[in-house]
């Protein structure tokens, strides 16, 4: 996958990592870049195309593949995260939320342009993952339910559209300099330097791309013993 020329799509683009990804394309070349966001007013970047696009309505998306015939990259990057246990008081209503936008938001936007990646020679997905797709702490445990289920997800798609040529990768990371975050003292990646990463991963035909030192660790010792898994990683 080439990203000069490319005509992209961005989801969740009005800030943090999906702006970085707005402004990395544009610099790599993309000859568009579609910026999506549930209020298309909130894209402020220069040079790109807003869009209205909330991932949790189907109506929306199909909106956007309908009118988006043009598009050769999806990066599928809107997500949301509660900080919620299974077990607290709005962990029910926090794993719906969560698995609405970051698991099924996924699914219907790859299913949509799909085939209009197929039409325009094959293309690429991103679909935006995270170290908590393997581990879990018992304050977001919710959230790395859905990311665990989006990493199958790509797992899966990126089988189902061999065929067509479609390039499915997988970016995984640790925490990022980003308001979801904003909390969190630990070390933090920068958006533009994990954005980095993954163009150059998608360039080099790549089906996954471990962005930090935490992302590698946590996969390398996924088969250890005991599994690293079995224990929260630490804050």
């Amino acid at each position: 996958m080439k990203i000069q020329n490319s005509v992209a799509l961005v989801t969740g683009a009005n800030r943090g990592l999906g702006l970085a990804f707005t402004q990395g394309l544009l610099a790599g070349g993309a000859r568009k870049v579609y910026a999506a966001a549930r209020d298309p007013a909130a894209i402020k970047q220069a040079g790109v195309q807003p869009v209205r696009l909330d991932v949790t309505k189907p109506e929306e998306v199909a909106a956007a593949a309908r009118d988006l015939g043009d598009v050769t990259l999806v990066i599928n990057n809107a997500g949301i995260s509660r900080g919620s246990g299974f077990l607290g008081e709005n962990g029910v209503e926090a794993v719906r939320a969560e698995f609405e936008t970051n698991f099924f938001g996924p699914v219907n936007v790859s299913r949509a342009f799909a085939p209009i990646l197929a039409r325009n020679g094959g293309g690429a997905i991103v679909n935006v993952l995270s170290v908590l797709s393997w581990v879990a702490f018992p304050s977001s445990s919710t959230y790395s339910a859905s990311k665990a289920a989006a990493w199958s997800f790509s797992n899966g798609l990126r089988h189902e559209l061999r065929d067509q040529g479609t390039q499915v990768l997988a970016l995984h990371v640790g925490f990022m300099d980003t308001d979801m975050v904003r909390h969190v003292t630990a070390p933090k990646s920068k958006p533009e330097d994990v954005v980095r990463q993954t163009l150059e991963a998608l360039e080099a035909g790549k089906s996954e791309i471990l962005a930090d030192q935490v992302s590698r660790h946590i996969k390398q010792n996924l088969s250890a013993e005991p599994g690293v898994y079995l224990t929260p990683p630490a804050a």
